[in-house]
């Protein structure tokens, strides 16, 4: 997409690795970056931000929940560009201090609500204006904890970390990027999972060994992948990782 102002809608970006992705679009790739948030005070003050720093930022009211703000973002997007280039889903929760066995079905609804179904209803909405694109880009955010191969080996450093909701939230993440990426092959769009790392941000209480900025790395190399680049895989900065 060489010559081509290049639009970006990255969810849940008012703060943390969604706002480190929105900033390294812009500022290292010349994206414009539209920041999806709920609380329109929070968005308004990261996008201001980022223009202070001559990134062309705008924010875009939208909550992962809710259908029709969804909707309305996906009709300002089209009104005013025409189309989308690339969705990074970065929105998610973590709720969960319990093992498996004592978690209750309301937390494990939450958790997928927001961060399967909610990936699920904007990428579905933001499709069609994709489509428009010469090349569109989706990222979806997943983690190393929604790995099942790695899950399975105890020697995994973070296998003792048994949060049923979060991580298997995670690999139904992987599992719709296997499935839209098999679908759109034929359609210049190209999907695939990111892990950040365990990274400092709010929801891991500021106690994860990698900033911010580090945990967008690899979501912005697949959100500029060249035509070549792959689709449906899962990958770090370092490169793939085992479903």
């Amino acid at each position: 997409m060489a010559g081509l102002e290049r639009i970006a809608l990255v969810t849940g970006a008012n703060k943390g690795i969604g706002l480190e992705i929105a900033r390294q679009l812009g500022g290292q790739h010349g994206v414009t970056v539209l920041l999806g948030a709920r609380d329109e005070a929070r968005g308004q003050e990261a996008a201001g931000g980022l223009r202070a720093e001559g990134i062309a930022a705008e924010f875009v009211r939208l909550d992962v929940l809710d259908h029709q703000s969804i909707d309305r973002a996906a009709e300002f997007i089209e009104g005013k560009y025409g189309r989308l280039d690339i969705l990074v889903n970065n929105a998610g929760i973590f709720l969960e201090e319990k093992p498996p066995s004592e978690n209750d079905v309301a937390t494990l609804l939450q958790v997928y609500d927001t961060n399967v179904f909610g990936v699920f209803r904007t990428t579905q909405a933001m499709l069609p204006l994709l489509r428009k694109s010469a090349g569109g880009r989706i990222v979806n955010m997943s983690s190393s904890l929604g790995s099942l191969t790695l899950n399975s080996d105890s020697g995994f450093e973070l296998a003792s970390f048994l949060v049923l909701g979060y991580n298997s939230s995670k690999t139904a993440v992987n599992a719709l990027t296997v499935f839209f990426a098999n679908e759109l092959r034929g359609a210049r769009i190209k999907v695939n999972s990111a892990d950040p790392g365990y990274c400092a941000t709010d929801m891991t209480g500021h106690a994860g060994s990698r900033s911010p900025a580090q945990g967008a790395i690899a979501a912005v190399r697949l959100a500029t992948l060249p035509p070549d680049g792959p689709t449906g895989g899962f990958y770090n900065e370092e490169g793939p990782v085992p479903w």
